[in-house]
């Protein structure tokens, strides 16, 4: 057997270290330092080191033990039965491999039947175990360490949906999850606030606080809830399925939660997960993944248990908007305005269904803000559309020996590079470093601009490197002749080019705006010159004043304004694109069923691309916002809508999806 490296031996000792602490800090008392979700990611990375290298597994390694220890101000409760905790999957790929294990079990035990599978929704709260004995509740304890819990039956008494008897007079065991609802979580934060008491992190927190008061009163003023999923032990006959337990425990009078479904094959497991999805975060209680268990009792008795849990159960949870990984390397990139970007190249991981390897870190100070180094572990965080963005360092998990982030004073390529005073930005010295230029010629053809198709970043480099293109009016000027000798080009693709650009001799206002690089202007400022000033000889004709006059412009637009007409350079490059180009003049958009709207885009919509959905908004009268504020109209959310979403909610923001957004369009 080969030794196991070193820096993979150390790697395993931090992370068993780390998500040790931060395990008791969640399930202990109740505090978050990190997401669960990047807890999650800790415990993934040891769980997939340990798989390759077994030696590294330890009697206390998180990956072989439950939950936290039990709070000493309660009374201990030991469990009749262990109480287990599930593998998680976190993909569909995840899912079929517990598919094909669930069917090599059962054919060990020359069951040849299909295995048929029952899903129900993970909710998000503090799992509870009630004893009931002659048909009365005897004690309602909290998971624990798996063997031991905690007393706090008198907190759970207080409860509506726990019946404190039920008709069938018989000694048993079930499980469920204690809850509380974000509406709930409000009213009781704002009670905090005025009693200033820090308020709850999320409802998870919430539950868990109130089931731990030592006073019940205190559980008793909050509207806890409950749902029941699993009869545990049972001195009567168990239920052949799944689904027939819960309905067993629905007759019992427990409160259980409606929306599970049995599902023929793994398919239709992942549609069920697809669905729920999109539409989790429509219900009052938090919902993080979606347990999937095999349906027939007889089969979970043949697949059996390991150490830890169920191997005939798993827990499918959702993407989620953070995760953790290390920082290889940090890379600097320049930008059509000669801003120097520095950018973490990532370990790849997945994060909302996608995987990241690369995400900006944005100037120097917030590099030093965050102290992060190479070699870092990194909580990185994607909410909806938003760009991957690093939120924290842990730093119990850095390597030896590393050293902060120093901005070197060259870069190649691009030559040397500063820092203006009062900027927060680095520079390129000299503006017509050939990277740079080439951003700006691929930003001119970007979709957002001129759209011209077949015109990336690849081909015009190449166009470059050939000596055909330096400025974006040479665009207008190639044949297809010049292209098609290039390497990677055939006389098609080179006609299609040369079309695709003649295609665009005439562009709306505020594309033409934007594609000139003028730097603080994006899309949106674009957008509000073009409808300010109508025609492109009225915006080069504004003046300071004018510009100043207008509400959505900041000083620093106005500045690059000026700074850019008196540019000789640029204007020379303009006076060319014009002899190619016509700026069309802007036409106010008719009045629509959005006139006055700010609206904000968030999430994956269904059949729109972000863009389509600003341009229909601009059609309609609307204006597209970038953040959820009081004056946001409403937000349009599809998949994976994430924080704005979550501000929308928090300022009582109406939210709409696409079909109601396309109705209203139509209407």
């Amino acid at each position: 057997m080969a030794p196991i490296p070193k820096d993979i031996a150390a790697r395993a000792a931090q992370l068993r270290d780390a998500i040790h602490h931060y395990r008791t800090e969640y399930h202990v008392y109740d505090r978050e330092p990190i997401s669960p979700e990047a807890l999650d990611s800790l415990k993934r990375e040891l769980s997939e080191l340990e798989a390759k290298y077994p030696e590294l597994v330890t009697p206390d390694s998180p990956t072989q033990r439950v939950a936290g220890a039990a709070l000493p101000k309660f009374q201990k409760v030991p469990h009749k039965v262990p109480q287990w905790s599930l593998s998680d999957a976190f993909s569909e790929d995840d899912m079929r491999e517990f598919d094909a294990r669930v069917k090599r079990f059962l054919k060990e035990y020359a069951i040849e039947d299909a295995p048929e599978y029952i899903c129900e929704l993970k909710i998000d709260g503090l799992k509870i175990v009630l004893t009931y004995e002659n048909g009365s509740l005897k004690t309602a304890a909290t998971r624990g360490d798996g063997k031991i819990g905690e007393d706090v039956t008198m907190n759970v008494r207080t409860i509506e949906s726990v019946p404190l008897t039920v008709s069938e007079k018989s000694t048993f065991v079930v499980e469920g999850e204690v809850w509380l609802g974000e509406k709930e979580l409000e009213r009781i934060n704002k009670e905090r606030a005025a009693h200033n008491e820090p308020p709850f992190a999320n409802p998870r927190n919430a539950a868990a606080g109130s089931l731990r008061q030592l006073d019940p009163r205190i559980a008793a003023a909050r509207k806890l809830d409950v749902f029941l999923y699993d009869l545990a032990a049972y001195e009567g006959t168990f239920p052949e399925t799944q689904d027939a337990e819960l309905a067993h425990l629905k007759s019992l009078g427990f409160k259980i939660n409606p929306h599970f479904k049995v599902c023929a094959t793994i398919d239709e497991v992942i549609a069920y997960w697809r669905q729920w999805q999109g539409k989790h975060a429509k219900q009052d209680y938090w919902i993080d993944g979606v347990v999937v268990k095999v349906r027939a009792k007889y089969m979970q008795d043949a697949i059996g248990f390991t150490g830890k849990g169920p191997r005939w159960a798993i827990a499918f949870k959702f993407p989620t908007e953070q995760a953790t990984t290390v920082v290889e390397d940090i890379t600097l990139q320049v930008g059509r305005t000669g801003v120097i970007t520095p950018v973490a190249e990532l370990r790849p991981v997945s994060i909302l269904g996608t995987t990241v390897s690369r995400a900006t870190l944005h100037n120097e100070d917030e590099i030093r803000r965050l102290d992060v180094r190479i070699g870092d572990t990194v909580i990185l965080e994607k909410a909806g559309d938003v760009i991957p963005d690093i939120k924290c360092v842990l730093t119990e998990l850095r390597p030896k020996n590393t050293k902060p982030y120093v901005f070197p004073p060259f870069m190649e390529g691009i030559g040397e590079i500063y820092r203006p005073e009062g900027e927060v930005a680095w520079r390129a010295r000299n503006p017509k470093n050939a990277i740079q230029q080439m951003r700006r010629i691929a930003y001119f053809a970007s979709k957002a601009n001129f759209d011209i198709a077949h015109c990336g970043p690849k081909t015009v480099q190449a166009l470059m490197d050939a000596g055909l293109v330096a400025h974006p009016s040479d665009l207008f000027s190639l044949t297809a002749g010049d292209i098609y000798v290039l390497e990677g080009f055939g006389e098609k693709s080179a006609q299609e080019l040369v079309a695709a650009i003649a295609a665009r001799r005439t562009v709306s206002l505020p594309r033409f705006i934007s594609a000139l690089a003028i730097p603080s202007i994006g899309e949106e400022t674009a957008h509000t010159l073009a409808k300010t000033f109508g025609t492109f000889d009225a915006f080069l004709k504004a003046s300071e004043d004018e510009l100043i006059a207008i509400h959505d412009i900041g000083p620093e637009t106005v500045a690059a304004v000026l700074t850019w007409k008196q540019d000789a350079a640029a204007q020379h490059e303009l006076a060319k694109l014009r002899t190619f180009v016509t700026p069309g003049a802007f036409t106010a958009p008719q009045a629509g069923v959005f006139d006055g709207m700010h609206i904000v885009v968030t999430g994956t919509l269904p059949t729109l691309s972000r863009d389509d959905a600003e341009a229909l908004i601009r059609k309609h009268g609307g204006t597209p916002a970038s953040s959820v504020s009081k004056k946001t109209s409403f937000v349009l959310a599809g998949e994976s809508a994430g924080s704005k979403l979550t501000k929308a909610q928090e300022l009582g923001t109406p939210v709409i999806d696409e079909v109601e957004f396309l109705t209203r369009i139509k209407g």
